[in-house]
């Protein structure tokens, strides 16, 4: 635990990239993975996770994102788009998927769909937008620490205009919505922010023992 609240505190957002630095085949792949375990409501995981590769693509998303320069530089781009349909055939594949990994009889799994169709095919559809577009915080959350215990920098971004980005990369038609971006990579040499200390609330001040 030590190691990892030093990885925390050795963790920013970074402003500036070293572009000629790439990330390997092997960290990605231990990246990827930390993404796809990451907790979720009901284990449903309603998102998809684009990773961004090809460099006019990132040039062509560089203005919808503020014109952050993290984009174009970083190693690499990953953007978290959210599900904007919750369906009843979202819970039916899920349950599919239970049945085929634990090796149990879908019928088994008859009234945990049902709870969960109960629970969020009624919702109103401005609500399930905001219930999926949270479930990819958390899995920022496990890439955040995964690539911290990996010396690899991510800079999450908030800073950009989701319907240029869904236009961009055709994610209306898959029923996607850009939730999130993160930028992963190297931080240069001359990106001073790295060297400021980290501003956070004390134990004291942040937490309420009741």
């Amino acid at each position: 635990m030590s190691t990892f609240i030093e990885n925390q505190n050795w963790r920013y957002a970074t402003k500036k990239f070293d572009a000629t630095k790439k990330i390997s085949k092997q960290d990605l792949s231990t990246l990827k993975e930390a993404i796809r375990l990451s907790s979720s409501s009901y284990g449903l995981q309603p998102y998809k996770v684009i990773i961004v590769e090809n460099p006019e693509l990132r040039a062509k998303i560089q203005p919808a994102a503020w014109g952050q320069s993290q984009i174009v530089d970083a190693s690499h781009l990953i953007i978290f788009a959210n599900e904007t349909q919750v369906e009843e055939k979202t819970i039916d594949n899920y349950i599919s998927n239970i049945s085929t990994t634990r090796n149990i009889p879908a019928d088994s799994l008859t009234g945990y769909a049902d709870f969960m169709k109960s629970k969020l095919l009624n919702l109103p559809e401005d609500t399930k937008q905001v219930w999926t577009s949270k479930q990819t915080y958390l899995a920022l959350g496990n890439l955040l620490n995964a690539a911290a215990e990996l010396k690899i920098d991510v800079t999450p971004m908030e800073g950009f205009v989701p319907e240029q980005v869904n236009e961009i990369l055709g994610l209306d038609k898959l029923g996607l919505n850009t939730s999130l971006i993160a930028t992963l990579g190297y931080r240069h040499e001359e990106d001073t922010t790295q060297h400021y200390k980290k501003v956070r609330k004390s134990q004291e001040e942040l937490f309420i023992t009741l």
